[in-house]
């Protein structure tokens, strides 16, 4: 079911052991916009049954916050308008090409266009997919775009994200809500989940310039202004501690600097610059 969080304002939560991310959708005086499409066309007809049992205007839009097979796969389901930015655009152009077919799926992962994860997903929840082609999304902006739903304003912003490279946020202003994506968070290269270092201090500036008081994620839902603030302060402790590929090294110097043990969610993230630390020397 639907979790409301405004009158104007609702989320289908995350289901982490389905690869299910949180989708959102907002409500104007004579429009809606939804925020991600489920990880197949089955997850967003689930959406769809939950948003006809509510009295809202009809769906508008449709936002994907970034090129990830998780958030778009299900876009085909929506009688919306597709938005996304111009770099998720380009990177989404493959899988419009795609054919679903077991071969070709199989293919895919032969060839590390797909994971396997996301194979099985398809196999399962689109039975009937021989002819199955992604549609193409119809507004492509740059940088941000701002859409009025009906006295209700919705800002769309690419920014920078240790994520991914084409991140889009939705902000609320009048409900001071945000809707992230997965831009919060870190990705995995050559089997290493990792945050690279360079890009944290941006994308947090990115983010908190926008007044916001609940943050909606992928893939935890919902923080409020103190939960994301903690957030932010054990990333950026971990990360200040973090200066070679040694995870030793950095324990110690995070015992220096705060004078304490790091708790459980600062070792994850250290080792998590430590790996983005593996990773840069690669390059060299």
């Amino acid at each position: 079911m639907l979790n409301k969080l405004s009158d104007t304002i609702y989320y289908l939560s995350n289901q982490n052991d389905k690869e299910q991310p949180t989708l959102g959708l907002v409500c104007g005086d004579h429009s809606s916009l939804i925020i991600d499409a489920g990880n197949s066309p089955q997850h967003a007809k689930d959406f769809l049954i939950e948003i006809e049992k509510l009295n809202v205007p009809p769906v508008k839009y449709l936002v994907i916050t970034h090129a990830h097979w998780d958030h778009f796969l299900g876009m085909n389901e929506f009688d919306a308008t597709i938005i996304v930015n111009k770099q998720t655009n380009e990177l989404m152009k493959k899988w419009i090409e795609y054919s679903f077919d077991d071969q070709s799926l199989q293919h895919y992962v032969n060839n590390n266009e797909m994971n396997t994860l996301c194979k099985e997903i398809i196999q399962t929840e689109m039975p009937n997919r021989e002819h199955f082609k992604l549609n193409t999304p119809q507004i492509i902006f740059e940088h941000a775009l701002t859409l009025d739903l009906g006295n209700k304003v919705c800002m769309l912003e690419k920014i920078t994200s240790t994520h991914t490279d084409d991140s889009t946020i939705v902000y609320i202003p009048d409900e001071k809500v945000i809707f992230l994506g997965d831009a919060a968070y870190g990705t995995t290269k050559s089997a290493l989940y990792h945050f690279n270092q360079s890009l944290l201090a941006p994308m947090i500036q990115n983010i908190e310039k926008y007044n916001a008081e609940m943050f909606l994620l992928g893939h935890e839902s919902i923080c409020d202004t103190n939960e994301m603030q903690l957030y932010w302060e054990e990333l950026t402790t971990a990360n200040s501690a973090v200066n070679s590929s040694s995870l030793d090294n950095a324990i110690e110097s995070f015992k220096v600097e705060n004078k304490r043990e790091p708790n459980d969610n600062e070792l994850f993230f250290m080792q998590a610059f430590v790996n983005n630390q593996i990773i840069q020397s690669k390059k060299n």
